[in-house]
């Protein structure tokens, strides 16, 4: 049998997987119940598996029959801070935790592709790294297993990388969607605190307003990224936050606002970080106040190597079917911490269209709590992670 048909056998067990796991969405980098969770569904594979400790990640190596390179595949587990409004019948337990992200999703297909590896372990032209990963919404889970060692687990470097995350709404359902270069931003944080001298909202030129002051930050802010930045490289930066005063007739002694900030290219994310960070403070100079500014990166540029992106659009052609890839033209200003495994060794990601209603347009996207997924995707997915490694494997031959 093929991978895609061994795959569909095992549905049923990677939904059931899935709906356990959505029930117990955990935050961050501790994952104690998903990751005993995940060590139970690996339980009697042919794996070495160790976990995780500055978090409670997984990494399992398959040892093939053949030498060959080191394939990793990678899947994410942690949950968001978001109280589920989807209805659906295995909703979390968790008060204020839901696999709003579809993260549920990735780690049952991980174990769906380690288990048809594991039974074709003999056949393997080398070895495979699963990466089950804790903390990639904001904790930077991805880097931390770098450092932990996850890209030589195997006992050598690993070769190629691949990874694959769900989408509740945009794409239809089954559909695969991806692009060479830069697939998703890079992201980092300003923050910033404008100090002037507080006052009576009456009298105003007797106090140094810092509200007056960090609203036209936010606003220069804006005539910032269409002046300074070429529109071929973009930039975004969205002010999320924004907090100054007790009463509507004070003005305060301070005013602080904090930013996302988006970008493309290594390039335009370090011109970012310092031209925001002088903008705002040459703006509080000009009106008489101080400003303390820092810009703190988070993830770099979700980046797909152009060889290995070819090679992932010609395996989903030629396994489900031409109509079933999409060559996105843009990239996506949301950020992920695959980037940093693509970083350090050539590989891909794409996503896979898991969207419950006929109109993928309207429906509620990713980290919305109305957010839900047809796991129905998941025998498609496990069986594209492993026929990549298997087809990369037998690439070098």
């Amino acid at each position: 049998m093929t991978l895609r048909e061994d795959a569909t056998g095992m549905l049923d067990d990677l939904v059931a997987l899935r709906r356990e796991l959505h029930q117990i969405p955990e935050i961050g980098l501790h994952l104690p119940k998903t990751q005993d969770m995940v060590l139970a569904a690996l339980d009697g594979l042919p794996l070495e598996i160790s976990t995780g400790t500055g978090l409670s990640s997984v990494t399992a190596v398959l040892r093939g029959g053949k030498p060959g390179p080191t394939v990793l595949l990678r899947g994410d587990m942690d949950a968001l801070p978001v109280t589920e409004r989807s209805g659906v019948s295995f909703s979390s337990r968790h008060e204020g935790a839901m696999h709003a992200c579809g993260h549920d999703l990735h780690t049952a297909g991980l174990v769906g592709a380690a288990r048809l590896l594991s039974a074709r372990k003999d056949e393997l032209g080398g070895d495979i790294v699963f990466m089950f990963q804790p903390g990639e919404e904001g904790w930077d889970g991805a880097g931390l297993m770098i450092e932990e060692g996850v890209l030589t687990s195997a006992g050598r470097p690993v070769d190629a990388a691949y990874g694959l995350h769900v989408s509740s709404a945009s794409e239809p359902n089954g559909m695969f969607a991806a692009r060479p270069g830069p697939l998703m931003a890079a992201s980092g944080g300003l923050f910033v605190r404008v100090i002037g001298s507080g006052g009576h909202g009456s009298a105003p030129h007797r106090a140094l307003d810092p509200v007056a002051v960090a609203c036209e930050m936010v606003t220069a802010l804006q005539t910032m990224v269409t002046r300074r930045f070429d529109v071929f490289d973009p930039v975004v930066i969205t002010v999320g936050q924004f907090h100054a005063g007790t009463r509507r007739n004070i003005i305060p002694d301070d005013a602080t606002f904090e930013a996302t900030v988006r970008s493309f290219s290594a390039e335009a994310a370090e011109r970012v970080a310092e031209t925001a960070v002088r903008l705002c403070q040459d703006t509080a100079t000009a009106y008489g106040l101080k400003a303390e500014v820092s810009f703190e990166p988070e993830y770099p540029a979700t980046v797909n190597n152009a060889d290995e992106h070819d090679f992932l659009a010609d395996t989903v052609r030629e396994v489900f079917g031409e109509e079933r890839y999409h060559l996105m033209d843009n990239p996506l200003s949301g950020s992920e911490d695959f980037s940093r495994v693509l970083n350090e060794v050539p590989g891909a990601y794409v996503f896979l269209g898991a969207c419950c209603s006929d109109d993928p347009e309207t429906a509620p996207y990713n980290h919305s709590p109305l957010a839900a997924f047809d796991d129905g995707v998941l025998a498609d997915g496990a069986a594209l992670l492993a026929e990549l490694a298997v087809r990369r494997q037998a690439r070098a031959e």
